[in-house]
C-alpha cells in the first residue's frame, strides 16, 4: 500500500502533466484559429500575383496578335493598402514586358477628401509602357473628390474618360476608349467612339463590368473592367460570397457575352470588408489573340 503523502505527490504530478498537455493542445488550437482568422486580413491581402490571360478579341488586326496589356485596378490606397505596397505594384507592373498599361479606377479608399488622391497619384504617374498608359475613374474616385481625380488623370497624361485614342502598329490600328463610372458618371461610350471608324477594333475601359450591359450604339470588341475584386472571399465549390454587380456572371477573368468579351480583374485592394480568401490580389497581363470564327 502506498503511503498517503507519496500518493498525494504522485497525483499532484499526474494532474500537472495533464494540465500541461491540455494547455499545449489548447494553445495549439487557439493559435491555429488565430492564424486562420488573421490569414485573410494580414496575409492574402498582400500576396500579389501576376496572372497571364489569353484574351480572344474579335476583329483584332494581325499586327496586334500577341499584343500585351498590363491591367491594374482597384488599388484602394488607404486602410491596409500602404503606399509602399502601391510602389511595389507599380514597380512590378513596369517590369513586365508588355506593350501597354491600362488602369480602371478606384485608386483610393477615402470619402470627401483629396489627401489620398494627392498621395497616391505621384506614384501612379510612374507607370510607363511603349504604347502608353491609359486610365479611367471608379466610384471611389468620385466619392473622394472627382475634380481632383480628374485633375491627376489630365496631369499624368493617362486620361481616357469619355475619350478614345488610336494605337497604331505596323500600319494597322486599334482603338482604346474610356467609359465613365457606372454609378457616378455618364457612360459616354458613344461619345468616346463618335469619330472612330465602325469597322475598326475597339477596346473599352470601364470600371464596372455592368457597363457592358448598358445601352450604347457603338460596336465594341472587348471590355476591360475591375470593381468586383473577384468577390474577395471565394469559397471552394461555392464561389464568391459578395459580387457588387447586377450581372452575377461578372466575377473575374474572361467572360464571353453575346456581343463581345468582358475581362474583369480581381484588383489590388479591398472594399466592404478588409479580407481576401482564395482570391489573391493581381496584376493581370492580357495577351490579345484573334477570336476563332
Amino acid at each position: 500500500m502506498v503511503p498517503g503523502n507519496i500518493q498525494e505527490k504522485y497525483l499532484s504530478r499526474y494532474k500537472m502533466k495533464i494540465t500541461r498537455r491540455q494547455f499545449i493542445k489548447k494553445a495549439a488550437l487557439y493559435g491555429g484559429i488565430g492564424i486562420l482568422a488573421s490569414y485573410p486580413v494580414l496575409v492574402e491581402t498582400h500576396l500579389l500575383h501576376i496572372n497571364h490571360y489569353n484574351i480572344p478579341v474579335s476583329n483584332l488586326p494581325h499586327s496586334f496578335h500577341g499584343f500585351k496589356i498590363v491591367h491594374i485596378t482597384d488599388i484602394h490606397f488607404g486602410p491596409l493598402v500602404s503606399l509602399n505596397f502601391v510602389r511595389n505594384v507599380i514597380h512590378k507592373a513596369n517590369a513586365i514586358p508588355a506593350d501597354m498599361i491600362v488602369c480602371t479606377g478606384d485608386y483610393v479608399h477615402e470619402k470627401h477628401s483629396k489627401t489620398h488622391i494627392d498621395t497616391v497619384w505621384p506614384v501612379l504617374s510612374q507607370l510607363k509602357a511603349q504604347y502608353g498608359v491609359y486610365s479611367v475613374l471608379g466610384n471611389h474616385d468620385h466619392w473622394a473628390d472627382f475634380e481632383q481625380s480628374q485633375y491627376w488623370l489630365e496631369r499624368t497624361g493617362q486620361n481616357l474618360r469619355h475619350k478614345s485614342v488610336k494605337i497604331s502598329k505596323d500600319g494597322e490600328d486599334l482603338w482604346l476608349a474610356g467609359a465613365g463610372d457606372h454609378f457616378e458618371d455618364s457612360l459616354g461610350i458613344d461619345k468616346a467612339l463618335k469619330n472612330v471608324p465602325p469597322d475598326n477594333c475597339k477596346i473599352v475601359l470601364a470600371h464596372n463590368p455592368d457597363s457592358a450591359d448598358q445601352m450604347f450604339r457603338s460596336t465594341v470588341d472587348l471590355f476591360i473592367s475591375g470593381h468586383t475584386h473577384g468577390g474577395q472571399v471565394n469559397i471552394p465549390f461555392v464561389g464568391p460570397l459578395i459580387l457588387p454587380v447586377a450581372n452575377k456572371n461578372y466575377s473575374s477573368g474572361y467572360i464571353q457575352s453575346e456581343k463581345f468579351g468582358v475581362f474583369i480583374s480581381r484588383g489590388i485592394g479591398w472594399a466592404i470588408i478588409p479580407v481576401r480568401f482564395n482570391c489573391f490580389p493581381e496584376i493581370a497581363v492580357l495577351n490579345l489573340t484573334p477570336m476563332e470564327s
